[in-house]
């Protein structure tokens, strides 16, 4: 198959001048750029069973509601508004959420370890924060 590109004349003569200092033609040079690039592009990287077990439990959360529910109750105990069996469901949801970041954090170190990267690198990776839901 033929494809023809149009490039600009500053375009060619940069693709010329790196081809050459390759030892290569630009039609080669092009070649192994357009093949490096779909390579990359063509196959989506695939997790292994025990990635995706670590993202499902680094992914875990309350539900909305149980969130809903614990920021009403937050919000309560801030105006100092709480009754006895409200103060006993913030503390049992905030358990909850402490035990679900314990969880989540021993995921993260366990996905750093597999992917020989550190942990403040992964969690930048995945776009995870401090303040990030449990």
């Amino acid at each position: 198959m033929t494809i023809h590109l149009d490039v600009t004349s500053e375009l060619e003569r940069q693709l010329r001048k790196v081809a050459s200092q390759m030892g290569l033609t630009p039609d080669t040079y092009i070649m192994r750029l357009l093949q490096k690039d779909l390579q990359t592009h063509a196959a989506p990287a695939r997790l292994s069973p025990e990635e995706s077990k670590l993202l499902q439990q680094i992914n875990a959360s309350l539900s909305a509601i149980d969130w809903d529910h614990y920021q009403i109750l937050l919000a309560k105990r801030d105006a100092e508004s709480l009754n006895t069996q409200e103060q006993a469901e913030l503390v049992a949801l905030s358990d909850q959420i402490e035990e679900a970041n314990a969880r989540r954090m021993k995921a993260v170190a366990e996905l750093a370890r597999l992917r020989k990267t550190t942990v403040p690198a992964l969690v930048e990776t995945l776009g995870l924060s401090s303040s990030a839901h449990a």
